[in-house]
């Protein structure tokens, strides 16, 4: 006999448990399944492990490459294995206080591990376990996309859950080589990082350009960044086929006009990711997917089912939502909130600032200028390089752009991109901008504390109306 729950959520990560949370605070029951590990990809083997390492990687590169002059190199080596086991130490920590802890503690809300399968419009099956609820959230995120590469199934290969905290796919040694297949934001981040840690790497992107989701001028000051450290990118570069064993890996594709062979001891795919919808069996739920096996979702994140959700990741683009840990959290909350109790809230996407940890970061928010030129703005751009900052220059930290995207009928800025110092953080100050329908004026009128590389901003604003390369430091 199934046992019985108000919501049953298909996954355990972020968006799950804003739901089971939300659900909860309602008085509800919920529960949660995974088929992995508790807490799901952010914490387990995305989000945090990334950071930890490419924060250590930053460490160790400065020490030995400081951008002082009179700071000599220092002395500091690299235990791999040893930074791994910190890494894992970190993710158990915040997994059992961020996770395991609200479960266990919740009268309210359970877990069951293994993998669920849908058999009814209520009702799932998770092993021998039967559980069936009033309403269903489906939550369950993405994975690696595995291109079908001739030669890959028979190549041993890493993907982003090298990161996984002690798993089998977890990786333990540092490569002297490596090879990285994709352009997006995870072999951008983790190039860099191997690369630091004394790792050759070569970058081969199908595309145009790395990170071409975002701002030319973004993907050209990263690439110029990252060669300037030793890193070779090879853009339009088609792979043919890939081969090879545990002691090195030979990548064969088109790249300059002519084949050419890539060797290295270890080869990552990074190409992008797929929904974790296989095997749910959701057609028995009548639950629509796109082409792509990604769940369709009206604005109230609604499915074709009307009593199913989903939310986060497996959503990918539909309800203009991104693919973004907040956007996840955020809309699990407005899942349970339109199931539970028919708020009939709306998702809201329009402003999600997002960001690319390499070094320096890149931040985001808003449409570029060709997402906003495709809407039919009249824009006006503004690009400001970070020689100009004068934080950059005071702290030798110069590398970068910064980009400001406005309508220029009405003066209201539509975007903000930049590459530099601290440009994570600096992003959210865009991101309130553009909440608040804030103009160039806006922008430009804020006072910063000095020196700062919030200033950034409002450079770049001032731009539109000045030389800003003739400013003193803190004039207008």
């Amino acid at each position: 006999m199934a046992e019985q729950f108000d919501l049953v959520i298909l996954g355990s990560g972020s968006t799950a448990f804003a739901a089971a949370l939300r659900a909860a605070a309602l008085g509800k029951t919920a529960v949660m399944t995974e088929v992995r590990t508790l807490g799901g990809t952010c914490v387990n083997r995305g989000c945090l492990p990334s950071k930890n390492l490419i924060e250590a990687a930053k460490i160790f590169y400065d020490a030995n490459n400081p951008r002082f002059p009179g700071l000599n190199p220092g002395a500091m080596t690299l235990d791999f294995p040893a930074l791994v086991g910190q890494k894992d130490h970190v993710i158990r920590d915040y997994r059992d206080k961020k996770y395991r802890s609200i479960v266990e503690g919740s009268k309210r809300i359970k877990v069951f591990s293994g993998r669920a399968e849908m058999t009814g419009p209520h009702e799932v099956s998770i092993g021998r376990q039967a559980l069936r609820g009033e309403y269903l959230l489906i939550a369950t995120g993405t994975s690696p996309e595995i291109p079908g590469i001739p030669g890959l199934s028979s190549t041993p290969y890493l993907t982003s859950d090298l990161l996984t905290s002690q798993d089998n796919m977890e990786l333990r040694e540092l490569p002297a080589s490596l090879v990285v297949v994709g352009g997006g934001y995870i072999a951008v981040e983790l190039g860099q990082m191997f690369a630091r840690f004394g790792t050759q790497v070569t970058i081969l992107e199908r595309g145009e350009r790395i990170l071409s989701g975002g701002e030319p001028e973004i993907s050209e000051s990263v690439a110029a960044s990252f060669r300037d450290e030793g890193i070779t990118i090879h853009t339009g570069a088609k792979v043919v086929r890939v081969q090879g064993d545990e002691v090195q890996v030979t990548v064969t594709a088109q790249a300059g006009g002519r084949q050419r062979e890539f060797k290295a001891a270890r080869l990552l795919v990074a190409t992008g990711r797929r929904p974790n919808t296989d095997g749910l069996a959701l057609e028995k739920a009548q639950v629509e997917v796109d082409e792509h096996g990604f769940v369709k979702v009206d604005d109230e994140l609604r499915t074709s089912a009307g009593h199913i959700f989903a939310a986060g990741d497996v959503i990918n683009s539909h309800a203009h939502s991104q693919m973004a840990t907040p956007v996840g959290a955020q809309d699990g909350g407005i899942a349970a909130d339109n199931a539970l109790k028919g708020a009939g809230r709306k998702v809201n996407h329009a402003v999600v600032p997002r960001a690319v940890f390499s070094d320096p970061q890149v931040g985001s928010v808003g449409l570029t200028d060709g997402e906003a030129n495709a809407q039919e703005y009249t824009c006006e751009c503004r690009i400001v390089p970070m020689t100009l900052v004068p934080r950059a220059g005071a702290v030798r930290a110069p590398r970068g752009v910064i980009k400001m995207v406005a309508d220029r009928n009405t003066r209201k800025v539509l975007g903000v991109s930049m590459h530099g110092l601290n440009a994570a953080e600096v992003i959210h100050e865009a991101a309130m901008g553009l909440r608040f329908g804030a103009k160039i004026e806006d922008f430009a009128g804020m006072l910063h504390v000095y020196p700062t590389m919030a200033e950034a901003l409002k450079i770049v604003a001032l731009s539109y109306t000045k030389d800003v390369s003739k400013m003193s430091c803190c004039a207008e």
